[in-house]
């Protein structure tokens, strides 16, 4: 089943919408997956291509500093926070 470039972008809009909501925190992808009633790969693909507009940032470390060997959070980057931000007033 294909999904519409429309629909993406809608999904897309909703997990940045739950990252802004929750901003400084991060996120796991199945974290993220269950708020946002998704499969986790598609979440994951699509915080890749959020990634690459720079709308989300990956954290591979721990709070510890310690490197994740097989996951990563993610939380919204500044850029887009304080586009969210603006749009909020």
């Amino acid at each position: 089943m294909r999904i519409s470039e429309e629909k993406k972008d809608k999904i897309s809009e909703q997990i940045l919408a739950l990252l802004y909501s929750i901003n400084p925190k991060s996120l796991f992808v199945a974290e993220i997956a269950k708020e946002i009633a998704r499969d986790e790969e598609f979440v994951k693909e699509m915080l890749i291509s959020l990634k690459k507009k720079n709308l989300v940032v990956e954290i591979r470390k721990n709070p510890k500093g310690i490197e994740y060997l097989k996951r990563a959070r993610w939380k919204i980057s500044d850029l887009a926070y304080n586009a969210y931000k603006q749009h909020q007033r």
